[in-house]
């Protein structure tokens, strides 16, 4: 048995009926020309022939010490049949009802006495192309590396007939790393007699200055409520030539086109519902801390940010100011930071997030930020797998208690792939965010082009 980090722990512990803990996404595949209508069936029993599963793929929630959230074992034979699952839409086979299959999917706590995860073929969409819906835990994985598996199964060769199984990748051969100064004994006492000094000035310029958005500063809103188990889930894809021609025009990087958008997005959402607070809403966002030419593969360089909104603003183009300066202002507060003293500011940030997870937190207190919105990174290239080509990923992630909705969203080649999922109880008409999404992406071009 292997022990189970603190953190994915937590993520057993605080599941239940209303907080299902795992990710999942949504792919849509266009299948080849030659495709015969046994292709996804035949597709299916090729994956299933592969019955080697690597650990992530077989582990499960062992009883140690008579706690369940504890250790991990492993299964020796995996039920793939269980896991790979075959189904078709009744008809039209419109997204409508794709959607609402996967929301039923998406709602449902995966099986904690075998592996925690679940593939879903689905067939029978109107324009002849199929889906595969996938979920895993997060106890077992994050939604970046969920993201690194399916790319790894795919590739940019629409001819390839050999098939990747994700719970069989093929091992990475791992690249020499070249010497790097001060490493060992001697590069630990040097980054300790360092750490206490810059963070002290992190601390400082973040906490004293107010240059640091800091949790509890969000005003309660409709979205901010105690939730149900119940999923709704929407999805859109945007092209990328759009947003980057806002980015270029306005000096913004891509990430505050999208949290800008999103956030006109909520704007208009909550006026129709006669909801919008005085105060702008917080958003939670994982971003990287790299620069373009940063090539180093060592050390963590992601910070969870807090970031205003901006949706007390009327006027597009200066909540894209707003946004994009309360992002630059946060990720000063990060450079020259280390990994050990990255981590510890981030976390010091959100580490309310640990406590929502909490049953009735939600409801005592104020939330330390209205929404998480999430990038991570996608292909950037057309991708295939068994000659069927990509068309999109959309994510579709956890809202938390008292946060009713959650935006992530991933490149995929020429587009950008939004996966909302909110709560079906708090926002039944969750579609009509994917329509206050394209308002406020035209409002934003029309104020910057």
């Amino acid at each position: 048995m292997d022990l189970i980090a603190p953190l994915d722990a937590l993520f057993l512990l605080a599941e239940s009926r209303e907080h299902p803990m795992h990710v999942g996404s949504l792919q849509l595949f266009e299948p080849p020309e030659d495709a015969g209508p046994d292709y996804l069936r035949e597709l299916r029993e090729t994956l299933l022939a592969d019955n080697t599963v690597r650990p992530t793929f077989s582990r499960r929630p062992a009883t140690w010490l008579g706690a369940p959230q504890l250790a991990w074992t492993e299964d020796d034979e995996v039920d793939l049949d269980y896991h790979v699952q075959h189904s078709a839409l009744p008809a039209p086979g419109g997204m409508d009802q794709l959607l609402d299959h996967v929301s039923t999917l998406h709602s449902a706590l995966l099986d904690r006495h075998r592996p925690m995860w679940e593939m879903h073929f689905i067939e029978g969409l109107a324009d002849s192309r199929f889906a595969l819906y996938a979920k895993m835990h997060h106890a077992l994985i994050d939604g970046v590396s969920a993201q690194r598996i399916m790319q790894r199964t795919l590739t940019t060769d629409p001819f390839a007939t050999e098939v990747t199984v994700p719970w069989n990748l093929p091992r990475k051969e791992r690249t020499p790393r070249t010497a790097q100064p001060k490493t060992g004994l001697l590069g630990a006492l040097s980054s300790a007699s360092s750490s206490a000094a810059a963070l002290l000035k992190a601390t400082r310029t973040g906490l004293l200055e107010q240059q640091l958005t800091l949790p509890f500063e969000a005003p309660r809103t409709m979205l901010n409520v105690p939730i149900g188990g119940a999923r709704k889930c929407a999805v859109r894809s945007w092209s990328m030539d759009r947003l980057k021609q806002v980015k270029k025009a306005t000096g913004t990087t891509l990430n505050d086109v999208v949290l800008a958008m999103s956030a006109g997005a909520l704007r208009a959402y909550l006026l129709e519902h006669n909801a919008l607070p005085d105060k702008p809403l917080i958003a939670m966002v994982p971003v990287s801390l790299r620069d373009e030419d940063d090539l180093d593969t060592q050390g963590v360089k992601v910070a969870a940010l807090l970031c205003n909104l901006g949706t007390d603003i009327e006027d597009p183009a200066e909540r894209l100011r707003v946004v994009s300066d309360s992002m630059r202002r946060n990720k000063q507060v990060y450079h020259g930071l280390g990994p050990l003293q990255t981590l510890a500011v981030s976390g010091a940030v959100v580490s309310p997030m640990a406590a929502m997870l909490l049953p009735g937190f939600a409801s005592m207190t104020a939330p330390p930020f209205n929404i998480v919105i999430s990038n991570v990174p996608g292909p950037r290239e057309s991708m295939y797998w068994n000659g069927a080509r990509l068309d999109a990923v959309f994510p579709l992630s956890i809202p938390l208690d008292s946060q009713a909705v959650n935006i992530t969203l991933t490149s995929n080649a020429d587009n950008l792939d939004f996966g909302l999922v909110g709560c079906r109880r708090t926002l039944p008409d969750l579609h009509r965010l994917l329509d206050h999404l394209e308002e406020s992406l035209s409002a934003l071009e029309d104020a910057a082009l």
